[in-house]
């Protein structure tokens, strides 16, 4: 049977010549009327002060955004925007000649990335980066970018929800991969939009948009889903790759091995098995060895390589935290403290 949408309509009666003129509380069409325009000032002074900062960025495998960081022509997209490429045609909002620019650095873990333009254009306007653990659910956001070609498109919303854990898809020959704390928003965060900019209503970039979210049931994009990379975890990555290149301090916890997936006799997830142990990291200091395979680490329950990751996404450098392994068909339990997430 098919179903059925109800719609329940307020209806106001005419009024008679005894009936008040209006509802007690309720707004002078007036003030609504200047509510209104006030907000949309709003969206216009933030199109007109963050838009000049966002880029098309384009390379031989596609298209896609990226953000001003700095007056020397740094700027910041997302890693699977640049791919496997170190040269790139950049295209400001405001400038007619497209111009080229070349890889500082990409940091795939978190799908960030930073390149520069060569010869960077007098007038060059970087993005303000807000703090983002002031961004707060509810907030009022546009999303900018170039998404499907559409050079310099607005998109709105509003802030979803923090701190979601992301897993991102295989892209370009890279393995899938899992970012944390990141930004959900309902702006439409389209194809092209990747790389390009959250912005809150204070003309502030609080995240860089990354991706929308897929309904696999829907074999394709679900509507009002989208997510950023927040702006605190933005400018720590591009910082470390201007200065230095790589990624030492990400903010993410490791435990210093590389894994892969085992799977039971009926091909069922059955831990993440570990292929290489790195000295003096996490593991090798409590003893972990090639072959041993991870099946929980604190309150999770580990089947694989993706949800080793997610467990770690949970957790910061630092934290004592107990892991439990197979080795030789008895199960171990040890405590041990989590390293930080460095540069492949």
């Amino acid at each position: 049977m098919a179903a059925g949408l109800l719609v329940v309509l307020a209806v106001s009666c005419t009024s008679g010549p005894d009936s008040p003129k209006s509802t007690a509380g309720s707004s002078p069409p007036s003030q609504e009327r200047s509510a209104s325009s006030e907000l949309q000032s709003d969206y216009i002074d933030v199109v007109n002060d963050v838009l000049p900062s966002v880029v098309e960025i384009t390379t031989e495998g596609g298209l896609g955004s990226g953000v001003v960081y700095d007056k020397q022509g740094h700027i910041v997209t997302n890693a699977h925007v640049v791919g496997e490429h170190r040269r790139f045609t950049v295209n400001l909002a405001d400038h007619q000649q497209p111009l080229q620019a070349e890889l500082v650095g990409r940091y795939r873990v978190n799908d960030l990335a930073v390149i520069r333009l060569e010869d960077p254009p007098s007038g060059l306007r970087p993005a303000t980066f807000a703090d983002s653990e002031e961004v707060e659910v509810g907030q009022i956001v546009l999303a900018m970018g170039n998404p499907l070609g559409l050079s310099s498109s607005v998109t709105q919303g509003i802030v979803s929800a923090l701190g979601r854990t992301v897993s991102t898809p295989a892209d370009g020959g890279s393995a899938p991969g899992t970012i944390p704390n990141m930004v959900q928003t309902s702006a439409a965060i389209n194809p092209g939009n990747s790389g390009g900019a959250l912005a809150d209503l204070s003309s502030r970039v609080i995240g860089i948009n990354t991706l929308g979210a897929v309904d696999e049931r829907l074999g394709g994009a679900a509507p009002g889903i989208g997510f950023a990379i927040p702006s605190s975890a933005v400018t720590r990555i591009a910082d470390q790759l201007i200065e230095d290149g790589r990624v030492t301090s990400s903010g993410r916890a490791a435990l210093g091995v590389t894994v892969r997936t085992v799977l039971e006799t009926d091909s069922a997830p059955a831990g993440a098995a570990i292929v290489t142990v790195a000295e003096a990291g996490a593991a090798d200091e409590a003893d972990l060895r090639p072959g041993d395979i991870i099946t929980g680490l604190g309150d999770a329950r580990i089947s694989s390589v993706q949800t080793l990751a997610e467990a770690l996404a949970a957790h910061s450098p630092g934290d004592r935290v107990s892991l439990t392994y197979y080795r030789a068909g008895s199960s171990h339990t040890v405590q041990l403290t989590l390293d930080t997430l460095r540069s492949p």
